[in-house]
């Protein structure tokens, strides 16, 4: 018997990368699964292979939210777990990089996946997670913590999601626990914002695993998969009922140690 069985949950970006993999994870744990992503094309394909449910929508849109919400709970019956996941990423452009003509526009395409996704998404599922004294879960990522995991626009992204899990945890109590997970590096298919020009290039792009395995101190490029398990033990009701308003940090060491260049080893 899995950890989540009986649950029910709702993952934003569930076609791909991480979402994916929670949605794989989840499903394995017990839970019924549905998603909201905005490929059509990925989102049928999870749904014939897996038998989740699958909404097309649009997470800055706030009626494509409630709709996700409306359908996972006519076909399951309710809503345990709402996890925003959904997300884009800046490549690590630097302010000086930025084009001044083009900023605000990528701000607002940034913030808009990164932090209203996650505030509409809560505003959606609210009032059916507090019937079940459910929880929200949010990708975080290193970069909600340290520098050097994005440009400033991502990382102030990623900063502000955790402000909003404080937030919501203190507005939300005592009926909905709301905790966030922090990977570090994930090979996936994460793209930029189309301000930039950067709605066609992956970061798969980026050579992630020389970085990775040179940077860190566990020395190793995880899988989507590896970092699934904190999304379960915090959907967990019997297993994290006095979670509430923090963050997984599972980085693979880098707020002990950077970026820097730990070729040098220890001695262990």
């Amino acid at each position: 018997m899995g950890w989540l069985e009986g649950k029910v949950a709702l993952v934003t970006g569930g076609a791909s990368g991480l979402g994916h993999a929670i949605v794989e994870r989840f499903l394995k744990e017990g839970a019924r699964v549905a998603i909201l992503d905005r490929s059509r094309e990925r989102s049928e394909q999870i749904a014939a292979r897996l038998g989740v449910a699958a909404i097309v929508g649009d997470v800055t849109n706030l009626a494509d939210n409630a709709r996700a919400v409306a359908e996972t709970v006519k076909r399951f019956g309710k809503l345990d777990c709402f996890v925003g996941n959904a997300g884009i990423w800046d490549f690590s452009t630097a302010l000086v990089d930025l084009p001044a003509d083009r900023i605000g526009e990528a701000f607002d395409e940034l913030f808009g996946v990164n932090v209203k996704g996650y505030l509409l998404g809560a505003k959606a599922a609210y009032r059916e997670l507090a019937k079940t004294r459910g929880c929200i879960i949010y990708t975080v990522s290193n970069a909600g913590f340290y520098p050097c995991g994005g440009g400033p626009l991502y990382t102030a992204s990623k900063h502000a999601v955790v402000g909003l899990i404080r937030q919501l945890a203190y507005e939300l109590a005592p009926k909905i626990r709301v905790n966030g997970v922090a990977p570090g590096a994930i090979p996936t298919d994460l793209r930029g914002p189309r301000s930039l020009d950067m709605a066609e290039r992956s970061i798969t792009a980026v050579p992630l695993k020389d970085i990775v395995e040179r940077a860190l101190p566990l020395g190793k490029l995880p899988e989507p998969s590896d970092y699934t398990g904190s999304y379960v033990l915090l959907a967990s009701s019997e297993n994290s009922s006095t979670a509430t308003g923090g963050v997984i940090i599972c980085e693979g060491g880098m707020g002990v140690r950077g970026f820097g260049d730990a070729a040098g080893g220890n001695n262990l």
